[in-house]
């Protein structure tokens, strides 16, 4: 194959890819055909369960996913790992950019292997340790799509593996849950090095501003 020739795939295989995760979301009644993301676009936000409407169980897979629908479960994993449940959930906002749907996060993964499962989007290796000697030990990655509570039980375990790596003193201007933030966006490696006063980059940056603006919607959705 010539070089031209594998530029021009590389750049319409994301789309047809898409497009047909896309047909297939339609088909299946995960997204209506008004609301169906367009090849390469940006799926449109389902709004929030009617009142008087039953929310989606932690195992669930409903598409019109709403992080506060699982304050629940939040409130309850974060317990048992010892870490905040507004961070929790905050970062659970932080993470519902895309469509949390089995279907969906499948489809993409075999076109982009090291993709991310479930709603907190974990990547294998990270579920993979932060497993071990849980009480879902026994549990698979590809689980992640199908069970919404292993999702939020995992995440909450990898910030209190995060948390315990934090050192007492730490420079800089960032507190404990911006940089437990970060350690879950980009890595406890990169954590360490905020806590010792480097500057975030760019994209650390906007995941901070997306969990300040997310900050009040998380203490309100796990309020008692």
């Amino acid at each position: 194959m010539s070089t031209s020739r594998k530029a021009k795939r590389r750049l319409w295989l994301p789309a047809v890819v898409l497009a047909l995760v896309a047909c297939a979301l339609v088909r299946t009644g995960h997204f209506s055909r008004s609301d169906a993301p367009p090849s390469g676009g940006t799926p449109v936000s389902h709004p929030s369960s009617p009142a008087g409407s039953a929310a989606p169980s932690a195992s669930g897979t409903s598409a019109a996913y709403d992080p506060a629908a699982y304050a629940s479960e939040v409130r309850t994993q974060a317990g048992r790992a010892g870490v905040s449940a507004r961070l929790l959930m905050a970062i659970l906002c932080n993470e519902a950019y895309k469509p949390h749907d089995p279907a969906f996060e499948r489809a993409w993964q075999k076109y982009k292997p090291d993709a991310a499962f479930g709603i907190a989007n974990m990547h294998r290796a990270t579920f993979d340790q932060v497993k071990e000697g849980r009480d879902f030990a026994d549990r698979r990655w590809s689980e992640l799509p199908d069970d919404r509570n292993l999702a939020i039980e995992a995440a909450a375990w990898y910030l209190h593996d995060l948390k315990a790596q934090l050192p007492a003193h730490r420079t800089g201007s960032l507190g404990e849950d911006e940089l437990l933030a970060l350690g879950y966006n980009t890595g406890a490696g990169n954590m360490l090095a905020f806590a010792r006063g480097v500057r975030p980059g760019s994209q650390a940056r906007s995941y901070l501003d997306k969990l300040h603006a997310n900050w009040s919607k998380a203490g309100k959705a796990v309020a008692h």
